[in-house]
């Protein structure tokens, strides 16, 4: 096959294929990966593809006038052969917009190896891409990948093709998922003075409880809002985990692990806004009787205090100001009523939300506690504002997010 003979040669001339050396690469799109994990209850398995074509639909943040694509095979078992791979801009009723249509190449050539354990940037094409654009990605795999380098909560599209390469045009799906498979970042070459800001979070940045194939996640909302004051742009990179933690890992890495990886190593970063905790003190001091569901004891992490995440967070923020990156502090929603809800977690919130807002620690606080207690129960999200469960945010509930967030934060 053509792509075996690429793997020699594409190492020598990647590096020559990155683009002009004036490109203002900022990230516009993300999405972090996670490992395999076998099937949970309604959860299923991590998929694995052989012979198919995916199409994958996302909408990017901040626009440009070039594109490429980081793929990622974080965890594979093996190289991962890309066959053939397409980008395309979408209308608002979902079609392709004639004159989008790009074939992507890697080093020049149309197929490449994903090496394991590692990301690979495509060639950039030339593509006007305006803010809020929705892209349809197109990835035509035709070895076996084994289980997949996903990310779970895709809250969009995924198309799965019958057996065969069908990269070169939209195709009747012989399935449908919602899973981020292979994609990490879609970056873009932006004007002068556009940046990224980076959102470090679980499934509440994740966008648990909102409308799937809206983009209400409120990094998305973030995103709107940017875009509509006009002015030097700003590109929203969600690198939100569902179930991720500061201090411990378990569903993804901890962001303590994941830093490098998922913020400081995006082109464009010069904003990180911090949003995690609350599964630290969830699945650390739920109260367990009986048998406890596997979930809150698999992982580790009982007991944890809120003076270690503080000093998480003091981790993260050196490493951030290291890199010249600017950190904003989200204080830890109110979560009473949730499954693993208890007193002491509540005690040791108000401990990590208090340092918060007082310790200057952050270059800003975003109060998010705030944004959603319910007045009459400040441990409580308010009535509307949460899916139901008293810890995901409802559609409205991330709306009021991204509105309490102060745009003078992101100078124009």
């Amino acid at each position: 096959m053509r792509w075996r003979a690429w793997i020699g040669l594409g190492a020598l001339c990647l590096a020559g294929m990155s683009g002009p050396a004036s490109a203002e690469w900022i990230t516009s799109w993300a999405a972090a990966p996670l490992p395999p994990t076998p099937a949970m209850g309604p959860i299923p398995a991590t998929p694995a593809f052989e012979n198919r074509t995916l199409r994958q639909i996302v909408r990017l943040s901040a626009g440009g006038q070039a594109v490429r694509l980081r793929l990622t095979n974080a965890y594979g078992e093996k190289g991962l052969a890309i066959g053939a791979s397409r980008i395309a801009l979408l209308d608002e009723a979902g079609s392709e917009i004639a004159g989008t249509s790009r074939m992507l190449s890697f080093g020049g050539q149309k197929a490449a190896i994903v090496p394991q354990g590692a990301p690979l940037l495509s060639d950039p094409v030339p593509l006007a891409v305006p803010a809020l654009a929705r892209m349809a990605i197109t990835l035509y795999l035709p070895e076996a990948t084994g289980p997949c380098t996903c990310h779970a909560t895709g809250l969009d599209r995924l198309e799965i093709s019958e057996p065969g390469d069908f990269s070169a045009e939209p195709f009747a799906p012989a399935q449908v998922g919602s899973v981020r498979a292979f994609l990490a970042s879609v970056e873009v070459d932006a004007p002068q003075g556009t940046a990224t800001i980076a959102v470090l979070g679980d499934s509440i940045s994740d966008g648990v409880g909102s409308t799937p194939e809206k983009n209400r996640r409120w990094p998305d909302l973030l995103a709107e809002r940017l875009a509509a004051r006009g002015g030097a742009a700003w590109g929203v990179a969600n690198q939100g985990i569902s179930g991720n933690r500061v201090l411990n890992g378990g569903m993804g890495e901890s962001a303590l692990a994941r830093f490098d990886r998922d913020v400081l190593s995006l082109p464009g970063v010069k904003a990180v806004i911090i949003f995690e905790g609350v599964n630290d003190l969830g699945i650390g001091h739920a109260r367990l009787e009986g048998t406890p569901p596997a979930f809150f004891t698999q992982f580790g992490g009982r007991g944890v205090t809120g003076e270690q995440i503080i000093e998480g967070y003091r981790q993260l923020i050196a490493r951030a100001h290291g890199r010249g990156i600017r950190v904003y502090g989200a204080t830890i929603a109110p979560y009473k009523g949730a499954t693993y809800w208890s007193e002491a977690g509540e005690a040791e919130r108000v401990k990590v939300n208090d340092w918060i807002r007082t310790s200057g620690a952050f270059d800003a606080v975003l109060d998010f506690d705030r944004a959603l207690a319910d007045p009459a129960d400040p441990q409580r999200m308010a009535p509307g504002l949460h899916m139901g469960d008293f810890l995901h945010g409802s559609d409205e509930g991330y709306r009021r997010l991204a509105q309490s967030i102060d745009l003078s934060l992101f100078g124009h």
